[in-house]
């Protein structure tokens, strides 16, 4: 049978072995930290570990000699070596003396254990000691039966392609990969879990992170002292003023390659805004089409176009780089409330505030595609689509949420006690907000898993519509405007504002967040002007006015 001493498995176990356990401290054993809670022994333990897994070989080896405590349990180094010298019945009967092993652990470690047996066993074509084996052995384990046939189906296919026997560096690697496999499904402390103590220090820098209010920024963060970002690293400070819009500014939004800004007003004009790499917004196209108010502007995901809402009027389509009007939807008497784009920026939606009229998906010509409506449709207040185009959520009846499955046509409904004005949802589709009436910004999931919202609260709403967006690193931000003319933003983590921005004189109705520079924040006003917010450490000069 080759180098190897292959053994028949025998079912019992030998009464007379003692097993080595892996000595656990005793309760005066040595402690580290300045609060005692590290056990010297289990952190010399996952030290050599890490030292192991990013190749100082030596100096693990060193630390082992030096104190006494070794990488691997005694009841792993046992199995370790009885695998390597074939020794499957010592094998068998170390894992069923080890203590603490929920049944399941136990059965699906000893069914890798008799896999490998198996294999090895078919190599030397010993077939009728490996079909004992299956049927007696491992068909008595609590494991899933489809294993059990894959297992079974791997013996006949053995036989039909008559494998040659295999050699004795590839049993070896086969052994040390069963090794590998054992290694995750034992638990500790007979196994340490794979980089045990980098993740132990990743989960300490990421519990930092999470506990810092102002993190905004994607640099690597030191070990070399405790994580804390300064409100310098969110929009606080006004750094230019934007006076071209003749009445109230109503809706503010980004583009999503945070390269323009769009803006519409009462003024019944909307406004394309270049934002260059020094962050100096300049006016690039205004859009005069409109013969109403402009209360709703969308930008394509390939922010090659704009389509913009009129108030109780028709939806536009405008090509962004020539700022010409690409098609008019709809009739006169069609009145659009809120509009969205697909991920393919090739279909649009739209909803009414005329309940007959319902939700319409277009293509970019104006042909209908499908179409919500009825008179079991309400009027539609707003309405977005997830960016991954799964979901259309909608807002409807004043208080109710729809969340509507594009794909499957699934629908859910949330019900709100106080009446909604507006809907933004995060970047990654799993988050939405909604503003209510009742001075609360409420954040659902878009899976349905909550059975109540996140709630946000210290801004004013009461009369009109205000609306909030998520921005910063990974949408870890809320921002919204409000009636007390000031800009609130809150750390997602924090029902409380962590900042209140002042310098609008009116009514904040909107705020945007720039996607691609997490520092720069946009607010539209009554009092008909757009503030830019950036980094105080970025507001070395007066705010600019650009009219």
């Amino acid at each position: 049978m080759g180098i190897f001493d292959y053994k028949r498995l025998e079912s019992s176990s030998n009464p007379q072995r003692i097993l080595r356990q892996t000595p656990l401290p005793m309760e005066g054993s040595p402690r580290l930290g300045p609060k005692g809670l590290i056990k010297k022994h289990e952190f010399v333990r996952i030290l050599i570990q890490c030292l192991y897994s990013i190749g100082y070989e030596k100096s693990a080896s060193c630390l082992e000699l030096e104190s006494g405590i070794s990488c691997k349990s005694d009841d792993f180094q046992l199995l370790e070596s009885q695998i390597s010298s074939g020794n499957w019945d010592g094998c068998v009967d170390t894992l069923n003396a080890i203590k603490d092993l929920t049944d399941d652990t136990r059965a699906a470690a000893l069914f890798l254990v008799f896999k490998q047996c198996l294999l090895e066993y078919l190599s030397c074509g010993d077939d009728k000691l490996a079909l004992a084996i299956l049927q007696k052995e491992v068909s008595a384990l609590q494991v899933d039966r489809d294993k059990v046939h894959n297992l079974a189906w791997s013996i006949l296919s053995w036989k039909e392609v008559e494998q040659s026997k295999i050699d004795d560096n590839a049993v070896r690697e086969l052994r040390k990969k069963l090794l590998q496999e054992l290694e995750k499904w034992l638990p500790s402390p007979i196994t340490l879990p794979e980089r045990r103590l980098e993740h132990l220090v990743e989960t300490a820098v990421l519990s930092q992170i999470d506990s810092c209010m102002y993190h905004n920024m994607s640099d690597e963060v030191s070990l070399y002292a405790d994580h804390s970002c300064s409100r310098d690293q969110i929009p606080t400070e006004t750094v230019q003023i934007l006076t071209e819009h003749k009445n109230e500014v109503w809706f503010v939004q980004f583009s999503n390659n945070g390269e323009y800004l769009a803006s519409s007003s009462s003024d019944c004009t909307a406004i394309i805004w270049k934002v260059p790499e020094d962050g100096r917004v300049t006016l690039k196209h205004t859009l005069r089409s409109h013969h109403n108010p402009v209360s709703f502007v969308a930008w394509s995901p390939d922010d090659s176009k704009l389509l913009t809402c009129g108030n109780v009027e028709v939806l536009k389509l405008w090509d962004v780089e020539t700022g010409t009007c690409k098609h008019t939807f709809g009739d006169p008497g069609f009145i659009v409330s809120s509009c969205a784009w697909f991920p393919d920026s090739k279909r649009l939606v739209c909803g009414s505030s005329d309940p007959e009229k319902g939700i319409y998906m277009w293509d970019c010509d104006g042909n209908e595609l499908k179409a919500w409506r009825g008179m079991r449709m309400p009027k539609i207040l707003d309405l977005a689509v997830t960016p991954d185009g799964q979901n259309l959520i909608s807002i409807f009846s004043d208080k109710e949420i729809r969340i509507l499955n594009v794909g499957t046509n699934a629908e859910r409904v949330i019900s709100e006690d106080h009446s909604i004005t507006s809907l933004s949802i995060s970047g990654d589709s799993k988050f939405f907000i909604v503003n209510l009436n009742s001075q609360e910004i409420h954040m659902w999931d878009v899976a349905g898993e909550w059975e109540k919202p996140l709630k946000y609260m210290g801004h004013k709403q009461s009369k009109y519509v205000i609306r909030s967006c998520f921005g910063g690193l990974n949408s870890t931000f809320i921002a919204s405007g409000s009636e007390n003319a000031q800009v609130y933003i809150w750390n997602r983590r924090n029902s409380r504002p962590i900042e209140v921005l002042r310098g609008h004189s009116m009514t904040v109705n909107c705020v945007s967040w720039n996607h691609r520079r997490p520092q720069m924040l946009a607010s539209a006003s009554d009092d008909h002007s757009i503030r830019i917010w950036g980094s105080s450490l970025s507001n070395k000069i007066q705010p600019q006015k650009l009219s």
